[in-house]
């Protein structure tokens, strides 16, 4: 237990050095105060204007750092010969995996939590020169927040494994941003085709695009942006169903990243 405590302390301080990590938090910073002057170009809807910059920003940095961390993780620890060193001592391959997961998917809960803090400032401020009908739930806008960072947690895990099983970053890096959008708009492909479209497929098609619906994680069901913004009644209970869903995913992508560095070949 303390050799993956020390493993994880240790990823962690390494994505906190990296310079490209801190260059997103200053350009973050530096987003959220212009955000009050952004949300005046929307007369009518300053504060639903205000909570679309935030999450969308929010969800574009989380993007960036759980991608170039994690398809960059084991790579760079490869390249720089950090393994051979690491793996000589009394630490297994799953620890070392898990553990840079933990480092990863700790960063992105504290980013999160760092970018919510700027963010939730940026919106009192906005809704309070031009006034809403709709009242802010802070609530709603927290949970959305918080659903974004499980899925990028889950990113992280698809790009962790990726890079286990390659042997540079380019292949990890566009592999996890192309499961990524693939993920995001599966659930539109299914409900278009169980419409009058899919009536025009064959069987076979049909087959197809359900098994890689059902392969493909389900990023859009981590969406509550648009509960957040127009204030609609939080769904609870799909909440649940999503973070289950979530501990399902990244646990057996979590196997399977073990599996494949426990088999690999390190120079």
């Amino acid at each position: 237990m303390a050799t993956f405590v020390n493993l994880l302390s240790a990823n962690f301080r390494s994505i906190l050095r990296d310079r490209i990590f801190l260059a997103i938090l200053i350009v973050a910073l530096l987003f959220f105060l212009l955000v009050p002057s952004f949300s005046l170009f929307s007369m009518r809807q300053v504060q639903e204007l205000a909570v679309t910059l935030c999450l969308s920003t929010i969800s574009l940095l989380l993007l960036l750092v759980s991608v170039l961390q994690g398809a960059s993780s084991v790579w760079r620890d490869v390249e720089k010969r950090y393994t051979s060193s690491l793996l000589g001592l009394p630490v297994s391959r799953a620890t070392f995996v898990v553990a840079k997961f933990a480092g990863i998917a700790v960063t992105l809960v504290c980013c999160t939590m760092l970018l919510g803090a700027l963010a939730l400032p940026a919106i009192s401020i906005s809704a309070a020169q031009y006034p809403s009908d709709i009242p802010i739930h802070w609530m709603n806008i927290i949970g959305a927040i918080g659903m974004d960072c499980l899925k990028y947690i889950l990113l992280s895990a698809v790009a962790l494994f990726l890079s286990t099983v390659s042997t540079s970053f380019f292949f990890p890096f566009f592999g996890s941003v192309a499961i990524f959008f693939a993920g995001s708009a599966s659930q539109e492909v299914i409900e278009y085709i169980s419409g009058d479209y899919g009536k025009s497929l064959t069987p076979a098609a049909k087959l197809v695009i359900n098994i890689v619906y059902y392969l493909l994680p389900n990023f859009s069901a981590f969406n509550l942006k648009v509960a957040a913004i127009y204030g609609l009644p939080f769904p609870f209970k799909g909440a649940l169903y999503t973070f289950l869903y979530f501990i399902v995913y990244t646990s057996i992508l979590l196997c399977l990243s073990v599996w494949s560095f426990t088999r690999r070949e390190l120079p």
